[in-house]
Protein backbone atom coordinates (compact mmCIF):
# COMPACT_ATOMS: atom_id res chain seq x y z
CA UNK A 1 0.00 0.00 0.00
CA UNK A 2 1.48 3.82 -0.90
CA UNK A 3 2.69 5.43 2.36
CA UNK A 4 1.37 9.12 2.44
CA UNK A 5 3.22 11.53 4.75
CA UNK A 6 2.05 15.15 5.80
CA UNK A 7 0.61 18.23 3.85
CA UNK A 8 3.84 20.54 2.10
CA UNK A 9 2.52 24.03 3.06
CA UNK A 10 3.53 27.33 1.25
CA UNK A 11 2.67 29.37 4.74
CA UNK A 12 -0.45 30.59 6.30
CA UNK A 13 -2.10 30.43 9.31
CA UNK A 14 -2.19 27.91 11.91
CA UNK A 15 -6.17 27.32 10.99
CA UNK A 16 -5.98 27.18 7.28
CA UNK A 17 -2.93 24.60 8.19
CA UNK A 18 -5.34 22.49 10.34
CA UNK A 19 -7.94 22.98 7.50
CA UNK A 20 -5.47 21.38 5.21
CA UNK A 21 -4.72 18.66 7.34
CA UNK A 22 -8.34 17.71 7.94
CA UNK A 23 -8.81 17.30 3.82
CA UNK A 24 -5.39 15.68 3.98
CA UNK A 25 -6.63 12.82 6.02
CA UNK A 26 -10.08 12.35 4.88
CA UNK A 27 -8.43 12.42 1.46
CA UNK A 28 -5.81 9.67 2.43
CA UNK A 29 -9.16 7.71 3.71
CA UNK A 30 -10.87 8.28 0.37
CA UNK A 31 -8.18 7.53 -1.95
CA UNK A 32 -8.07 4.14 0.14
CA UNK A 33 -11.29 3.18 0.67
CA UNK A 34 -12.78 4.45 -2.64
CA UNK A 35 -13.39 2.43 -5.43
CA UNK A 36 -13.15 4.85 -7.75
CA UNK A 37 -9.64 5.71 -7.28
CA UNK A 38 -8.16 1.82 -6.36
CA UNK A 39 -9.95 0.79 -9.91
CA UNK A 40 -6.96 0.07 -12.43
CA UNK A 41 -8.52 1.83 -15.47
CA UNK A 42 -6.30 2.88 -18.29
CA UNK A 43 -5.97 6.29 -19.05
CA UNK A 44 -3.89 5.36 -22.57
CA UNK A 45 -2.80 5.67 -25.34
CA UNK A 46 -4.28 9.46 -25.50
CA UNK A 47 -4.15 11.37 -28.47
CA UNK A 48 -2.22 14.20 -27.93
CA UNK A 49 -0.31 17.29 -29.67
CA UNK A 50 3.77 17.29 -30.40
CA UNK A 51 4.85 20.67 -31.14
CA UNK A 52 7.51 20.42 -33.93
CA UNK A 53 10.21 21.84 -33.18
CA UNK A 54 9.49 21.90 -29.54
CA UNK A 55 8.24 25.25 -27.97
CA UNK A 56 7.52 26.89 -31.60
CA UNK A 57 4.96 29.86 -30.89
CA UNK A 58 3.33 29.43 -34.39
CA UNK A 59 1.84 26.01 -32.77
CA UNK A 60 2.80 23.55 -35.59
CA UNK A 61 2.27 20.44 -34.08
CA UNK A 62 1.75 16.40 -35.03
CA UNK A 63 -1.04 14.61 -33.67
CA UNK A 64 0.51 11.02 -31.90
CA UNK A 65 -0.48 8.48 -29.21
CA UNK A 66 1.10 9.06 -26.34
CA UNK A 67 1.88 5.56 -23.84
CA UNK A 68 3.68 6.05 -20.71
CA UNK A 69 5.71 4.30 -19.14
CA UNK A 70 4.83 0.50 -17.25
CA UNK A 71 6.80 1.09 -14.20
CA UNK A 72 9.64 3.59 -13.46
CA UNK A 73 13.03 1.90 -12.94
CA UNK A 74 13.74 3.52 -9.36
CA UNK A 75 11.93 5.42 -6.78
CA UNK A 76 12.67 8.85 -8.05
CA UNK A 77 11.55 11.13 -5.79
CA UNK A 78 9.94 14.47 -7.88
CA UNK A 79 9.35 17.26 -6.58
CA UNK A 80 5.88 19.88 -7.91
CA UNK A 81 5.25 23.17 -6.96
CA UNK A 82 1.67 24.69 -7.97
CA UNK A 83 0.10 27.97 -7.47
CA UNK A 84 -2.42 27.15 -4.91
CA UNK A 85 -5.78 24.96 -4.25
CA UNK A 86 -8.72 27.49 -4.30
CA UNK A 87 -10.04 26.56 -7.03
CA UNK A 88 -11.14 22.91 -8.24
CA UNK A 89 -8.73 22.66 -11.18
CA UNK A 90 -5.74 22.08 -9.51
CA UNK A 91 -7.47 19.40 -7.73
CA UNK A 92 -7.67 18.22 -10.79
CA UNK A 93 -4.22 18.34 -11.32
CA UNK A 94 -3.56 17.01 -7.83
CA UNK A 95 -5.01 13.88 -7.98
CA UNK A 96 -3.28 13.51 -12.11
CA UNK A 97 -0.19 13.90 -9.87
CA UNK A 98 -0.85 11.36 -7.02
CA UNK A 99 -2.11 9.00 -9.27
CA UNK A 100 0.54 8.81 -11.68
CA UNK A 101 3.30 8.82 -9.16
CA UNK A 102 1.08 5.91 -7.25
CA UNK A 103 0.90 4.25 -10.99
CA UNK A 104 4.61 4.08 -11.78
CA UNK A 105 5.95 3.45 -8.13
CA UNK A 106 7.87 7.07 -7.59
CA UNK A 107 7.95 9.62 -4.86
CA UNK A 108 6.13 12.88 -5.29
CA UNK A 109 5.78 16.20 -2.90
CA UNK A 110 3.67 18.60 -3.99
CA UNK A 111 3.93 22.43 -2.68
CA UNK A 112 1.11 24.93 -2.99
CA UNK A 113 1.77 28.83 -3.16
CA UNK A 114 -1.26 29.73 -2.21
CA UNK A 115 -2.26 32.17 -5.08
CA UNK A 116 -1.17 33.71 -8.22
CA UNK A 117 0.09 37.19 -5.91
CA UNK A 118 2.57 34.70 -4.23
CA UNK A 119 5.16 34.75 -6.54
CA UNK A 120 7.65 35.27 -3.83
CA UNK A 121 6.90 32.32 -1.89
CA UNK A 122 6.96 29.93 -4.99
CA UNK A 123 10.55 30.98 -5.86
CA UNK A 124 11.34 30.73 -1.54
CA UNK A 125 9.59 26.92 -1.94
CA UNK A 126 11.92 26.10 -4.73
CA UNK A 127 15.12 27.65 -4.09
CA UNK A 128 14.50 26.04 -0.58
CA UNK A 129 14.65 22.56 -2.08
CA UNK A 130 17.36 23.35 -4.61
CA UNK A 131 19.58 24.61 -1.26
CA UNK A 132 18.50 21.52 0.99
CA UNK A 133 21.39 18.87 -0.44
CA UNK A 134 19.85 16.44 2.18
CA UNK A 135 16.79 16.32 0.69
CA UNK A 136 16.71 13.60 -2.42
CA UNK A 137 15.09 15.60 -5.70
CA UNK A 138 15.62 13.94 -8.69
CA UNK A 139 13.59 15.92 -10.57
CA UNK A 140 11.27 19.46 -10.32
CA UNK A 141 7.99 20.08 -11.85
CA UNK A 142 6.50 23.64 -12.15
CA UNK A 143 3.55 25.23 -12.83
CA UNK A 144 4.34 28.71 -13.10
CA UNK A 145 2.76 31.70 -11.45
CA UNK A 146 4.47 33.88 -13.34
CA UNK A 147 5.91 33.58 -17.26
CA UNK A 148 9.06 35.06 -16.31
CA UNK A 149 9.65 35.40 -12.99
CA UNK A 150 11.35 31.95 -12.11
CA UNK A 151 13.42 31.93 -15.36
CA UNK A 152 16.43 32.61 -12.69
CA UNK A 153 15.95 29.92 -10.90
CA UNK A 154 15.24 26.90 -13.64
CA UNK A 155 18.57 27.93 -14.56
CA UNK A 156 19.87 27.15 -11.50
CA UNK A 157 18.27 23.91 -11.18
CA UNK A 158 19.59 23.08 -14.64
CA UNK A 159 23.48 24.08 -13.65
CA UNK A 160 23.33 21.47 -11.11
CA UNK A 161 21.52 18.92 -13.35
CA UNK A 162 18.27 18.78 -12.16
CA UNK A 163 15.37 18.22 -14.96
CA UNK A 164 12.78 20.78 -14.96
CA UNK A 165 9.39 19.96 -16.53
CA UNK A 166 7.59 22.99 -17.29
CA UNK A 167 3.87 22.11 -16.67
CA UNK A 168 0.32 23.53 -17.94
CA UNK A 169 1.06 27.55 -17.02
CA UNK A 170 4.09 27.87 -19.41
CA UNK A 171 7.59 29.37 -18.46
CA UNK A 172 9.38 31.53 -21.02
CA UNK A 173 12.88 29.81 -19.76
CA UNK A 174 15.48 28.53 -22.19
CA UNK A 175 16.69 25.72 -19.64
CA UNK A 176 13.34 23.98 -18.77
CA UNK A 177 13.89 20.13 -20.12
CA UNK A 178 10.61 19.77 -21.06
CA UNK A 179 6.99 21.09 -21.11
CA UNK A 180 3.45 18.98 -20.94
CA UNK A 181 1.24 22.32 -21.61
CA UNK A 182 -1.59 22.77 -23.51
CA UNK A 183 -1.95 25.85 -25.31
CA UNK A 184 -4.35 28.14 -23.48
CA UNK A 185 -3.86 30.50 -27.22
CA UNK A 186 -6.33 26.90 -28.33
CA UNK A 187 -8.60 26.91 -24.89
CA UNK A 188 -9.29 30.62 -25.14
CA UNK A 189 -9.91 30.79 -29.13
CA UNK A 190 -12.38 27.61 -29.08
CA UNK A 191 -14.47 29.56 -26.65
CA UNK A 192 -14.54 32.53 -28.88
CA UNK A 193 -15.03 30.06 -31.41
CA UNK A 194 -18.17 28.95 -29.66
CA UNK A 195 -19.45 32.35 -29.05
CA UNK A 196 -19.33 33.77 -32.49
CA UNK A 197 -21.44 30.63 -33.59
CA UNK A 198 -23.76 31.77 -31.41
CA UNK A 199 -23.75 35.05 -32.64
CA UNK A 200 -23.61 34.06 -36.26
CA UNK A 201 -27.20 32.44 -35.47
CA UNK A 202 -28.73 34.81 -33.22
CA UNK A 203 -27.52 37.78 -36.01
CA UNK A 204 -26.91 40.19 -33.35
CA UNK A 205 -24.36 42.28 -31.90
CA UNK A 206 -23.61 40.21 -28.65
CA UNK A 207 -21.99 42.41 -25.61
CA UNK A 208 -19.37 40.68 -23.14
CA UNK A 209 -17.67 40.99 -20.05
CA UNK A 210 -14.49 38.88 -20.49
CA UNK A 211 -11.92 38.00 -17.22
CA UNK A 212 -8.98 35.62 -18.35
CA UNK A 213 -7.44 35.41 -15.25
CA UNK A 214 -4.61 36.90 -12.95
CA UNK A 215 -1.95 39.34 -14.54
CA UNK A 216 1.71 38.03 -15.58
CA UNK A 217 0.47 34.41 -15.87
CA UNK A 218 1.58 32.90 -18.93
CA UNK A 219 -1.60 30.66 -19.92
CA UNK A 220 -3.57 34.11 -18.91
CA UNK A 221 -1.60 36.45 -22.01
CA UNK A 222 -2.22 33.33 -24.95
CA UNK A 223 -5.64 32.75 -23.81
CA UNK A 224 -6.68 36.61 -23.89
CA UNK A 225 -4.97 36.01 -27.48
CA UNK A 226 -6.76 33.14 -28.20
CA UNK A 227 -10.26 34.59 -27.68
CA UNK A 228 -9.37 37.67 -29.42
CA UNK A 229 -7.89 36.14 -32.25
CA UNK A 230 -11.40 33.83 -32.88
CA UNK A 231 -13.80 36.94 -32.46
CA UNK A 232 -12.16 39.31 -34.68
CA UNK A 233 -14.42 40.00 -37.25
CA UNK A 234 -17.23 38.82 -35.92
CA UNK A 235 -20.00 41.42 -34.23
CA UNK A 236 -18.95 40.64 -30.73
CA UNK A 237 -18.03 43.62 -28.27
CA UNK A 238 -16.19 43.29 -25.07
CA UNK A 239 -17.38 46.14 -22.58
CA UNK A 240 -15.12 45.38 -20.05
CA UNK A 241 -12.24 43.45 -19.34
CA UNK A 242 -9.91 43.14 -16.53
CA UNK A 243 -7.11 40.43 -14.63
CA UNK A 244 -7.23 39.14 -11.61
CA UNK A 245 -6.69 36.20 -9.22
CA UNK A 246 -8.59 32.89 -9.86
CA UNK A 247 -9.73 33.08 -5.89
CA UNK A 248 -13.45 32.97 -5.91
CA UNK A 249 -13.43 36.65 -3.93
CA UNK A 250 -11.53 38.41 -6.51
CA UNK A 251 -13.00 37.03 -9.50
CA UNK A 252 -16.74 37.63 -7.88
CA UNK A 253 -15.59 41.58 -7.52
CA UNK A 254 -15.06 41.65 -11.06
CA UNK A 255 -18.27 40.06 -12.01
CA UNK A 256 -20.54 42.12 -9.57
CA UNK A 257 -18.96 45.38 -10.82
CA UNK A 258 -19.70 44.77 -14.55
CA UNK A 259 -23.39 43.73 -13.67
CA UNK A 260 -23.64 46.77 -11.63
CA UNK A 261 -22.29 49.25 -14.58
CA UNK A 262 -23.40 46.66 -17.82
CA UNK A 263 -26.22 44.58 -16.71
CA UNK A 264 -28.82 45.78 -19.13
CA UNK A 265 -26.39 45.66 -22.02
CA UNK A 266 -24.35 42.35 -21.35
CA UNK A 267 -25.25 39.40 -23.31
CA UNK A 268 -22.11 37.31 -21.89
CA UNK A 269 -19.72 37.14 -18.92
CA UNK A 270 -17.00 34.92 -20.00
CA UNK A 271 -13.77 34.00 -18.58
CA UNK A 272 -11.77 31.40 -15.58
CA UNK A 273 -13.56 28.69 -14.49
CA UNK A 274 -13.68 30.98 -11.06
CA UNK A 275 -15.62 33.40 -13.20
CA UNK A 276 -17.74 31.33 -14.37
CA UNK A 277 -18.89 29.58 -11.20
CA UNK A 278 -18.84 32.95 -9.58
CA UNK A 279 -21.06 34.34 -12.08
CA UNK A 280 -23.81 32.46 -12.17
CA UNK A 281 -24.23 32.67 -8.37
CA UNK A 282 -24.08 36.49 -8.84
CA UNK A 283 -26.49 36.31 -12.20
CA UNK A 284 -29.00 34.71 -10.00
CA UNK A 285 -28.86 36.97 -7.42
CA UNK A 286 -29.08 40.08 -9.42
CA UNK A 287 -32.31 38.54 -11.54
CA UNK A 288 -30.13 38.59 -14.75
CA UNK A 289 -30.84 35.17 -15.31
CA UNK A 290 -32.58 34.82 -18.63
CA UNK A 291 -30.55 37.86 -19.71
CA UNK A 292 -26.28 37.38 -19.12
CA UNK A 293 -25.27 33.86 -20.36
CA UNK A 294 -21.87 32.08 -19.20
CA UNK A 295 -18.73 30.81 -21.17
CA UNK A 296 -15.49 29.30 -19.02
CA UNK A 297 -12.67 29.30 -21.53
CA UNK A 298 -11.45 26.27 -19.26
CA UNK A 299 -12.65 23.46 -17.79
CA UNK A 300 -13.26 22.61 -13.31
CA UNK A 301 -15.98 20.12 -11.61
CA UNK A 302 -18.44 23.81 -11.01
CA UNK A 303 -18.62 24.34 -14.54
CA UNK A 304 -19.48 20.41 -15.45
CA UNK A 305 -22.41 20.72 -13.20
CA UNK A 306 -22.97 24.47 -14.74
CA UNK A 307 -22.98 22.92 -17.99
CA UNK A 308 -25.50 19.71 -17.12
CA UNK A 309 -27.75 22.05 -15.50
CA UNK A 310 -27.87 24.06 -18.30
CA UNK A 311 -26.59 26.89 -16.15
CA UNK A 312 -23.72 27.47 -18.43
CA UNK A 313 -23.21 27.29 -21.56
CA UNK A 314 -20.13 25.18 -23.23
CA UNK A 315 -16.10 25.55 -22.06
CA UNK A 316 -13.31 23.82 -23.87
CA UNK A 317 -11.31 20.79 -21.67
CA UNK A 318 -7.12 21.30 -21.22
CA UNK A 319 -7.63 17.86 -19.68
CA UNK A 320 -5.52 19.05 -16.80
CA UNK A 321 -5.81 15.28 -15.26
CA UNK A 322 -3.58 14.21 -18.41
CA UNK A 323 -1.90 16.96 -18.50
CA UNK A 324 -0.68 16.22 -14.87
CA UNK A 325 0.14 12.57 -15.83
CA UNK A 326 1.87 13.06 -18.95
CA UNK A 327 4.08 15.73 -16.93
CA UNK A 328 5.08 12.99 -14.24
CA UNK A 329 5.60 10.10 -16.98
CA UNK A 330 8.05 12.60 -19.41
CA UNK A 331 10.10 13.70 -16.58
CA UNK A 332 10.43 10.14 -15.23
CA UNK A 333 11.87 9.30 -19.24
CA UNK A 334 14.30 12.18 -18.80
CA UNK A 335 15.47 11.13 -15.44
CA UNK A 336 15.79 7.47 -17.13
CA UNK A 337 16.88 8.65 -20.17
CA UNK A 338 14.39 7.33 -22.24
CA UNK A 339 12.83 8.77 -25.29
CA UNK A 340 10.59 11.53 -24.61
CA UNK A 341 8.60 14.40 -26.38
CA UNK A 342 9.79 17.92 -25.49
CA UNK A 343 7.03 19.37 -26.33
CA UNK A 344 3.25 17.46 -25.60
CA UNK A 345 -0.07 18.14 -24.70
CA UNK A 346 -3.77 16.77 -25.04
CA UNK A 347 -6.33 17.91 -27.40
CA UNK A 348 -8.18 20.37 -26.55
CA UNK A 349 -12.10 19.23 -26.47
CA UNK A 350 -15.04 21.80 -26.02
CA UNK A 351 -17.82 20.42 -24.05
CA UNK A 352 -21.68 21.45 -24.14
CA UNK A 353 -24.81 20.10 -24.18
CA UNK A 354 -24.71 17.83 -26.97
CA UNK A 355 -21.72 15.89 -25.61
CA UNK A 356 -21.65 15.84 -21.80
CA UNK A 357 -23.11 12.75 -21.61
CA UNK A 358 -20.80 10.80 -24.30
CA UNK A 359 -17.58 12.91 -22.90
CA UNK A 360 -15.05 11.26 -20.77
CA UNK A 361 -14.71 13.89 -17.77
CA UNK A 362 -11.70 11.54 -15.71
CA UNK A 363 -9.28 13.35 -18.34
CA UNK A 364 -10.03 16.57 -16.76
CA UNK A 365 -11.83 16.03 -13.29
CA UNK A 366 -10.75 14.44 -10.34
CA UNK A 367 -12.88 11.83 -8.61
CA UNK A 368 -15.64 12.45 -6.72
CA UNK A 369 -15.11 12.63 -2.97
CA UNK A 370 -11.17 13.32 -3.68
CA UNK A 371 -9.56 15.64 -1.31
CA UNK A 372 -5.79 17.11 -1.83
CA UNK A 373 -3.09 15.20 -1.26
CA UNK A 374 0.55 16.41 -1.28
CA UNK A 375 3.15 13.64 -1.11
CA UNK A 376 3.43 9.78 -1.85
CA UNK A 377 5.78 6.87 -1.18
CA UNK A 378 8.31 9.37 0.66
Amino acid sequence: MDRYRKTVFGGGSILKNYIFQASFILGILLFIVDPVFSAEKKWFPVDVDVWNPPYNKARQREQKKYIPLEKAQKKWHLRVFIPHLKDAYWLGVNYGLIDEARRLGISLTIYQAGGYGQLTVQRNQINSVLSNSAQKTDGLIICAISETGLNDIVKKAAEIKIPVLDLINGMSSTHISARAAVSYWDTGFQAGIYLSRIQQKMKKRLSIAWFPGPEGAGWVTAGDRGFRDAIKGHDVKILTSQRADTGSAAQGKLVQTALDRYGERLDFIIGTTVTAETAVKIIRQLGFKNKVQVLSYYYSPGVHRGIRRRNIVAAPSDHQVLQARIGIDTLVRIIEKKSYFKHVAPRVTVVDQNNIQSWDSSTTLAPRGFRPVFSINE
